[in-house]
């Protein structure tokens, strides 16, 4: 007799996420670990904290990586972005985000890796042209009226920029020509987006001041297109300085190297083109302040030779009065003429003020420039003007505008 049965198969148990974390974490732990892993590197960062995060590719796929302090501490070399690297790492899962991730705990150098390679070839190529060359440098205007802006509309660079000038310089006027800064197309709509400001003259046939070419931070593949070769040419054939901010301080671009100035970050760059409005100010101030005490110096000098002279005429009456009257006469003159020459060192101050501002040199350490000597604790010692005069540990102290801070040197790059 055969029986229905409405009776199912029990479904499985439902797993709790952090559980089923743990349980493919034991899994990989036990089947794969430890593993060695060859790559290129790709967004290498360091945390304050001394710990690496960057991920190991290859043509095909990523993975990402994290490399603790006390691994990180071991390592011979400096790790970066387009480095191929041997890794022994293990398999681990990050539970907070379910990612699959690398725990490194060696690293060993393999190449540099294809775009790094890419990049070293290139720069040298330019720079045996002398597109590098310092001498081929030409320095900023120093009170710039218009200047060009190169980036795209979507990035953070451009609120940066914006913000800066603003703030330091709302007199400026700022010309943007949009372009990708990431990806295939970015390279020719870079040089394009630049060749149009080359171009471009104001009503009275003026060009441009100078350029901003800026893009914020990323990996050497985000980066990519300013390591163009036409970018790079394009660049040094500008009727006018180029200021390039692209990625962070320590990242570098062949766009950096040809540029007439490199900035550390797109923000930086625009407080390297714009002297603070409020310095500006400030020497105007100073300089009609010297002016005035120069003039009152030598109005009081020609007042004291009157008076000399007046004191040489002698006693007698006739004369005396004589003479009294001719003074009177010379006095009124003077501050005639003192008046006249009044107005016309007035006029010749307005047009000054602009040029001398320039001139004062304690107004350098106010945009952000120091000066580097040795220091012997009490006071500071000797100008230091090369790296050949630092080393590792070396103490030296750095004077800024309003104060000094002693330093300590942890490395030296020669350039």
């Amino acid at each position: 007799m055969l029986i229905a049965s409405n009776s199912v198969a029990p479904s499985p148990r439902p797993w709790q996420v952090s559980a089923l974390c743990r349980f493919i974490a034991d899994r990989l732990q036990a089947e794969l670990n430890p593993v060695r892993v060859q790559g290129e590197i790709s967004g290498f960062t360091r945390a304050a904290s001394g710990h690496c995060y960057f991920s190991i590719k290859d043509d095909n796929a990523q993975m990402r990586c994290a490399m603790f302090k006390r691994h990180a501490s071991s390592l011979r070399f400096a790790p970066r972005d387009g480095m191929l690297v041997e890794l022994t790492a293990r398999v681990d899962l990050y539970a907070p985000r379910g990612d699959l991730q690398l725990i490194v705990e060696d690293m060993s150098q393999q190449g540099q890796g294809d775009l790094f390679e890419r990049f070293l070839r290139l720069k040298e190529a330019l720079q045996a042209e002398g597109l590098f060359d310092a001498e081929r440098k030409r320095r900023l205007p120093a009170v710039p009226r218009r200047i060009g802006l190169v980036t795209s509309l979507g990035a953070a660079a451009l609120h940066d920029v914006a913000t800066a000038l603003q703030r330091r310089a709302p007199h400026v006027r700022v010309v943007l020509a949009p372009a990708s800064v990431q990806g295939e197309t970015a390279p020719a709509e870079l040089v394009a987006a630049l060749h149009s400001l080359y171009d471009l003259t104001d009503d009275a046939g003026h060009a441009l001041d100078a350029i901003l070419l800026v893009r914020g931070g990323g990996s050497l593949e985000d980066l990519w297109a300013f390591n163009d070769e036409g970018l790079a040419r394009c660049i040094a054939a500008s009727p006018v300085p180029v200021v390039c901010g692209v990625g962070h301080e320590t990242d570098f671009s062949i766009a950096d190297f040809v540029a007439d100035v490199r900035a550390p970050t797109p923000t930086a760059a625009a407080e390297i083109i714009s002297p603070a409005q409020e310095q500006l100010l400030a020497l105007a101030e100073q300089t009609h302040e010297r002016l005035q005490t120069a003039l009152q110096r030598w109005q009081e000098q020609h007042n004291q030779r009157l008076d000399q002279l007046a004191l040489r005429l002698g006693r007698p009456t006739a004369r005396v009065e004589r003479m009294r009257h001719q003074l009177q006469t010379l006095h009124t003159r003077l501050l005639h003429a003192k008046g006249q020459r009044l107005q016309r060192a007035q006029v010749a101050l307005d047009q000054a003020a602009l040029r001398l501002q320039l001139l004062d040199p304690k107004l350098v350490l106010q945009r952000g420039y120091a000066w580097l000597s040795q220091d012997d604790a009490a006071q500071a010692g000797p100008a230091l003007t090369s790296v050949e005069q630092l080393h590792n540990g070396q103490s030296v102290r750095a004077t800024l505008h309003d104060g000094s801070a002693a330093l300590t040197v942890v490395r030296v790059d020669a350039h």
